[in-house]
C-alpha cells in the first residue's frame, strides 16, 4: 500500500482542496492532467496554473517563511477591499524538503502588462496604464502598504469600461503599516519608476512600443499622477465658518475619483476651519447599501453618496456645537428625524407624484449647493427648501424631471 504524500494545507472554504495534486513533487515538473497554459508574467518563482471547474489557480512555490508572509498581507489587503488577487490557500511540510507553495485565485478576465501590446493595441494604452497603476499604488499607500517593489509585472490589469483596473498579484516584498512616511513613498516611488521603465523597455526590444510610449517619460508620469492623486486625495483646507458649502465640493471631488469617506475632522485654528479626511476606495452599491443600513432610507447609489455626505457634514456639526462624540448610528437616526424628513415634508405634494423623496432630497442639496456657491457663504436648508420650492413648482413639467446621475467627473487623471 502507498503511503499518502505528506503535506499540510490551510485553504479557505468555498474553493477545491487542492489534495488530488503531486505536492511530493516540484511545480517545475508536474505532469498532471489540471495543469493550463495562462498568459502571466515575469515571475522570479516557479508560477504553475491549475484548473478545478472553469476556476483557474494560480500556484508559486518560494520558501515557507516569505509565503506565509504573503499570505497574510494579501489576506490584509483583501480584507480591506482593495484590488489584490485573493489568496486561498498555502501549503508546507512538504516532503523532500520542498518549499512552501502559496494558492491564489486567477483574476478572470485580466492580462498581465505584456499581452497588452500584443494583438490587437487598446487605445490610449499609455494614458490607461499610468492611471491604472497611479491608482493602485495610491490607495495602498492610502492603508498605509509599503510595496517595496512596485512594477508593471507585480500587476495585472483588467479592462473596466474603457480604462484598465490594476491589481496586486505580488505581496512578497511588502510591509504593512498603520501609516507610511513620506520616506517610506518616495523610496517606493523610486523602485516603481526603476522597475518601470527596465519593464517598458524590455517590451521596445521584443515587441516595440507605440509611437507615443517613451518608457522614461511614462515611468515619470505615473510618478507625476501619483503625486497630483495623493496630495487631492490629503491635503488639509481651510475655510471660514460660513463656507461650508466648501466642504461638498471637496466630498464631491473625491466621490468622483472612487474615493468615500466615513468621518469628517474639522479643527479651529486662526484662519478658520482645517479639514482633514481619511479617504477609502469603494465598490459599486457601497453607498446604497450602507444609507440603507443607517437609516432604512432606500435610494440610488448617487442620491445615497450624496445623502452620507451629508449626514457626515450633520454629524461633524453636531458634535462641535454640543461638545460631544456622536456614534455614526445616533447621528444618521437624528439626521433622519431632524433633517431629511422635515425636508422632504416642506415640499408640495405635486413634486412628490413625480419624484421619489430620496430623489427630492437631493435635488434640495444640489440647490442649497449651487445658492451658497452663490453667495459665497452657506445657506441654511430651510431657505434652500423655499427657494427650490419657489423655483421648480411653476416650471415642472414631466419633460423636466431629472433623476441624479453620476456629477461631470473632474477629474485629476485623465480617462
Amino acid at each position: 500500500m502507498t503511503e499518502p504524500t505528506k503535506f499540510r494545507i490551510v485553504a479557505r472554504t468555498g474553493h477545491p482542496s487542492f489534495l488530488d495534486l503531486p505536492w511530493d513533487q516540484p511545480l517545475e515538473s508536474w505532469k498532471t492532467p489540471r495543469l493550463v497554459n495562462v498568459i502571466r508574467g515575469i515571475s522570479r518563482h516557479i508560477v504553475r496554473f491549475v484548473e478545478y471547474d472553469g476556476a483557474l489557480y494560480a500556484l508559486k512555490e518560494l520558501p515557507e517563511r516569505p509565503a506565509r508572509r504573503e499570505w497574510k498581507l494579501l489576506r490584509g489587503l483583501e480584507s480591506q477591499g482593495l484590488p489584490v488577487v485573493e489568496a486561498v490557500g498555502i501549503v508546507t511540510k512538504r516532503e523532500h524538503d520542498l518549499d512552501a507553495v502559496l494558492i491564489t485565485r486567477h483574476l478572470e478576465y485580466s492580462l498581465p502588462y505584456r499581452a497588452l501590446f500584443s494583438g490587437a493595441a487598446i487605445p490610449d494604452l499609455r494614458t490607461h496604464l499610468l492611471n491604472g497603476l497611479a491608482e493602485l499604488l495610491t490607495r495602498l499607500h492610502l492603508r498605509g502598504f509599503f510595496w517595496g517593489d512596485c512594477s508593471l509585472s507585480n500587476a495585472l490589469f483588467r479592462r473596466d469600461a474603457g480604462a484598465l483596473t490594476a491589481y496586486l498579484v505580488d505581496a512578497e516584498t511588502g510591509e504593512q503599516h498603520t501609516q507610511l512616511s513620506d520616506g517610506q513613498r518616495s523610496y517606493d516611488l523610486d523602485i516603481a519608476q526603476t522597475n518601470i521603465i527596465g519593464e517598458l523597455l524590455d517590451i521596445d526590444a521584443e515587441l516595440g512600443l507605440p509611437a507615443d510610449l517613451d518608457p522614461e517619460g511614462t515611468a515619470e508620469e505615473i510618478i507625476k499622477r501619483y503625486e497630483a492623486l495623493w496630495h487631492e486625495l490629503t491635503r488639509e483646507e481651510t475655510f471660514g465658518a460660513d463656507e461650508r458649502f466648501k466642504l461638498d465640493e471637496r466630498l464631491r471631488k473625491l466621490n468622483s475619483l472612487g474615493f468615500d469617506v466615513e468621518e469628517i475632522q474639522l479643527s479651529a485654528t486662526p484662519d478658520g476651519y482645517r479639514l482633514e479626511l481619511d479617504p477609502r476606495v469603494v465598490e459599486p452599491g457601497h453607498h446604497r447599501h450602507r444609507l440603507l443600513r443607517l437609516t432604512g432610507l432606500d435610494a440610488q447609489e448617487n442620491q445615497a453618496r450624496r445623502m452620507l455626505n451629508d449626514i457626515a457634514r450633520y454629524r461633524e456639526a453636531t458634535e462641535r456645537k454640543e461638545k460631544r462624540p456622536l456614534s455614526e448610528s445616533v447621528a444618521a437616526s437624528r439626521w433622519r428625524e431632524e433633517i431629511f424628513e422635515p425636508t422632504v415634508a416642506a415640499v408640495p405634494e405635486n413634486l412628490w407624484a413625480a419624484l421619489p423623496a430620496a430623489e427630492v432630497f437631493h435635488q434640495v442639496l444640489e440647490h442649497r449647493w449651487f445658492l451658497s456657491e452663490q453667495a459665497g457663504k452657506d445657506i441654511g436648508i430651510d431657505e434652500a427648501v423655499a427657494s427650490y420650492v419657489k423655483s421648480e413648482l411653476p416650471m415642472l413639467r414631466p419633460e423636466r424631471i431629472v433623476f441624479a446621475e453620476e456629477p461631470e467627473e473632474e477629474e485629476l487623471l485623465e480617462r
